[in-house]
């Protein structure tokens, strides 16, 4: 398939060096989706159908066979060779069951070594004599050893998963769900899905993935071009609100404030607030004729605009169209017949461009913010009601910037400033995005994320117990309405497939401290997996002695390794690996053969996991926060990173809740 679009001669069927660029360019891409991945296999199943399917089931009728994959494949005629897992007939592969088997008399699953096929597994689902069990191939699958970035789950999706891939475009759906139960693969699947249902209109509008760091979606940059999807973009939240340099931090209590919704309300009033009602009429000169519009007119137009509610550069750019309009009223009265050439050069007057720049003048969305957060009366006349006295003075700065370029943005000035841009000017809309790990945005990021899908869908993914900043969100249906999609259906996934059985039952005791309403995950693993608490506080060691021998242990094992510590505590931890000649990565940095040992701070470990995880001092983790309920959701986050094994050390006494 790839040779046939190589070959293709394309000089003799375009009209114009333009169309030619525009479809080369279009060429090179299905070049690139369809590139071999090593490794991995073209096909994962195979479904045979009692009948063809679509067609009448008469007696004797003979069913049909079909290979599920990764990719459509066709052979040279164009006969299909492997299916989609995406094309409606592979859909019984993942929801068929012997209470439904959907037509299906056998379901097969391939296993693969390398690349190499060395298993199979078969399904009788139509025949009532055949025993259930678990598909062993499947808990293989699930249990494979992770070495590099994450990797599509096509051959494991499981039947409420799938369903939620396969939800309309129309929608948006938000996914809560633990430690280990696929949420950013279901989301990320569900883009690939959408992509093959709905190509063309989302080719149109776009597609975005959202994460909550640039090490996540390093971690998670290759699942999409691995399905054949190259035309997902990939972005944090900063990301998406750079209209200035952030070179500066809040603390906890000004970041709660400028993340609150209210602040929408005091930008609008800042913005709005620059329009002056007309006090002179607007004189237009035309030749010998001059026309004349009362200031009370004026101030009529003005009033509707501003009842509109449209954004202020909207109403700026129609003011004075507005104006001219009603100069030609005048010119038709006077028997004139003028015509929109006019209207247009009338709009364009001197006069009526100068009453525009007085009445309506521009706003620079960042000097805006700029303003608010330096001058105090300007704060106090546009927050009046809305946020007190106390809250104005937790975000103004102490020391007023001279101007934009020298001001020490935050991050969440940077989304105020996005709000204020919005207010001016329309954002841009797609028409799908996903949303990962969404329970740390603050309510103006959902504002700021939702404008970018006002006019699409979103996938919204996370889990509460996970918030670890001090605005995160306490309930979906509050963050689902900041983010102005209220209607979402949301989804709980509760059947853990990656952290092991002790593990998810271990950090599990710190849920009715930290989200006392979720339902525990369950591990549906066969493999308990490897756990083990280490206190060293009597052996005479150093704790990093003892943790740098922990990692050697766990490098003895195939798959990858990861040692989370708290922030404060890495410098000593990566001296000590230095020391012992363990070589480490870098959140973000890519796992080999050669280096499988990653030291990851505990405030990135987030949507991270590795097949084995040493967690350096639990007590650590939780006063390296700025509270205790958000310390002890770092440290559910730490205690459920590991695949297959996690050993937990620690000097110092654990945290309460984990020996209750």
């Amino acid at each position: 398939m790839r040779e046939d679009v190589q070959s293709l001669d394309i000089r003799d069927v375009t009209a114009n060096w333009v169309n030619a660029e525009v479809l080369g360019r279009q060429i090179d891409e299905r070049i690139k989706a369809l590139a071999d991945l090593s490794r991995t296999p073209l096909f994962f199943g195979r479904l045979d159908y009692l009948h063809a399917p679509g067609a009448e089931r008469a007696e004797g009728a003979r069913g049909e066979s079909f290979y599920i994959g990764r990719r459509h494949v066709h052979d040279a005629s164009g006969d299909p060779m492997v299916i989609d897992w995406r094309a409606p007939v592979s859909q019984p592969f993942y929801r068929a069951s012997r209470k439904a088997p959907m037509d299906v008399a056998l379901r097969r699953r391939f296993g693969y070594t390398g690349g190499d096929l060395t298993a199979y597994e078969d399904e009788h689902l139509s025949d009532p004599a055949e025993a259930a069990a678990t598909s062993k191939l499947l808990q293989q699958e699930i249990e494979r050893p992770r070495v590099g970035p994450m990797r599509d789950i096509v051959a494991t999706i499981q039947p409420e998963q799938d369903e939620i891939v396969r939800s309309g475009l129309g929608g948006t759906v938000c996914v809560q769900g633990g430690p280990g139960t696929g949420k950013t693969a279901v989301g990320l699947h569900r883009v690939a899905y959408l992509l093959y249902a709905h190509r063309d209109r989302l080719a149109r509008t776009g597609t975005l993935v959202i994460g909550p760091n640039a090490s996540f979606l390093h971690y998670i940059e290759q699942v999409l071009p691995a399905l054949g999807e190259l035309e997902v973009r990939q972005a944090t939240v900063d990301d998406l609100v750079a209209h200035v340099e952030v070179r500066g931090t809040d603390g906890a209590a000004a970041a709660v404030v400028k993340g609150d919704a209210r602040m929408a309300e005091v930008l609008r009033r800042a913005v709005r607030a620059h329009v002056t009602p007309p006090a002179e009429p607007v004189v237009v000169v035309r030749g010998s004729r001059r026309w004349r519009v009362p200031a009370y007119e004026l101030a009529d137009i003005v009033r509707e605009l501003l009842d509109r509610d449209i954004r202020y550069g909207a109403a700026r750019e129609a003011l004075p169209q507005r104006i001219a309009h009603a100069v030609l009223v005048q010119m038709e009265r006077s028997g004139e017949a003028p015509d929109d050439r006019v209207q247009d050069a009338v709009a364009r007057n001197p006069a009526v461009k100068a009453a525009v720049k007085a009445i309506w003048p521009p706003v620079d969305p960042a000097k805006l913010v700029l303003r608010l957060l330096s001058d105090a009366e300007f704060l106090a006349r546009h927050a009046e009601g809305v946020l007190t006295e106390e809250e104005q003075e937790t975000i103004r700065w102490a020391k007023p910037a001279r101007s934009v370029r020298s001001a020490r943005w935050s991050a969440a000035d940077a989304v105020l400033i996005d709000e204020a841009t919005d207010l001016v000017r329309r954002t841009h809309s797609l028409g799908h995005v996903v949303l990962d790990e969404a329970q740390d945005l603050s309510p103006m990021q959902y504002r700021a994320v939702g404008r970018r899908c006002t006019t699409g869908s979103a996938t919204v993914l996370g889990d509460l117990a996970q918030g670890t900043t001090p605005w995160a969100t306490r309930s979906w249906q509050e963050a689902l309405s900041h983010l102005g999609k209220p209607e979402a259906v949301v989804e709980e996934l509760t059947a853990g497939f990656r952290v092991p059985t002790d593990v998810i039952a271990y950090a599990s005791r710190l849920l009715p401290h930290i989200a006392p309403g979720l339902t525990p995950v369950a591990s549906v693993r066969e493999n308990p997996g490897f756990f083990e608490v280490r206190d060293t506080s009597s052996t005479g060691a150093s704790s990093t002695g003892e943790v740098v021998a922990a990692c050697g242990e766990l490098l003895a094992h195939e798959g990858s390794v990861g040692l989370i510590a708290a922030d404060a505590r890495v410098p000593a931890l990566s001296a000590a690996l230095a020391e012992a000649g363990l070589a480490y990565l870098a959140p973000g940095e890519e796992t080999t053969l050669a280096t499988r040992l990653t030291l990851v701070p505990a405030s990135l470990a987030k949507g991270l996991e590795y097949d084995y995880v040493v967690l350096d001092e639990p007590g650590a983790v939780v006063s390296g926060e700025p509270d205790g309920r958000t310390g002890l959701r770092r440290l559910y986050v730490a205690l459920t990173r590991a695949v297959s094994g996690l050993i937990v050390t620690h000097a110092d006494a654990l945290p309460a809740q984990l020996t209750e």
